[in-house]
């Protein structure tokens, strides 16, 4: 198996076998629920596993953009380990955006210059809520986003993120209304193992 090649199957034993594939009852950060969450950090406390899979994302990119960006922008948290190991495996410099007053927006000194490409660097994504936010906040930065990457996209290719998303995996998982959960979700207690809304 070339990393290039990597299938959704591939990276889905890379979650099982690092035990980021987690069945239960969970609140997803766009606040819908699901029996199933990709607990990714468990991936990215592995630097040979992140770098495995941030390789065969960055052939992918290479492949299909052909003209690489300028730099690459991820949102924290999530973001963070695969922006960076993204830029290094692109050869780029990497920043990311934080929540400040609700909204993304680069801090630390990271700055943007006018009309800079960007490539948006996701964790996972699932409606696209928190790619469409950054994408926005990287624009009003000054930026140009010519694409959006993640390393499993559980909406199946669903997710309208505004610019093309490359995914290195894509699955529809189900994800339900809190209001509206199927009987073997209902009843139980949901846990939150996201970082969204956190104090």
């Amino acid at each position: 198996m070339t990393q290039s090649k990597m299938t959704t199957a591939d990276v889905l034993d890379i979650f099982r076998e690092a035990g980021a594939l987690l069945e239960g009852h969970f609140i997803l950060s766009s606040g819908r629920r699901s029996a199933l969450f990709m607990q990714k950090a468990l991936i990215f406390q592995n630097p040979i596993l992140t770098a495995k899979v941030c390789a065969a994302l960055a052939d992918k990119v290479r492949e299909q953009l052909g003209t690489l960006p300028d730099v690459i922008i991820a949102p924290a948290m999530g973001g963070v380990i695969p922006g960076y190991e993204m830029a290094r495996q692109l050869g780029l410099n990497s920043m990311f955006m934080e929540r400040e007053g609700g909204e993304f927006t680069l801090r630390r000194g990271f700055t943007l210059q006018e009309g800079q490409t960007v490539l948006m660097v996701e964790d996972i994504v699932t409606t696209g809520l928190s790619s469409r936010e950054t994408i926005a906040a990287i624009t009003k930065a000054g930026g140009n986003v010519i694409a959006g990457c993640c390393i499993f996209d559980r909406s199946g290719g669903d997710a309208d993120i505004g610019v093309p998303l490359i995914s290195l995996a894509s699955k529809r998982f189900p994800d339900y209304d809190p209001n509206d959960l199927p009987p073997e979700l209902a009843g139980t207690v949901a846990i939150k193992p996201g970082s969204r809304g956190l104090a």
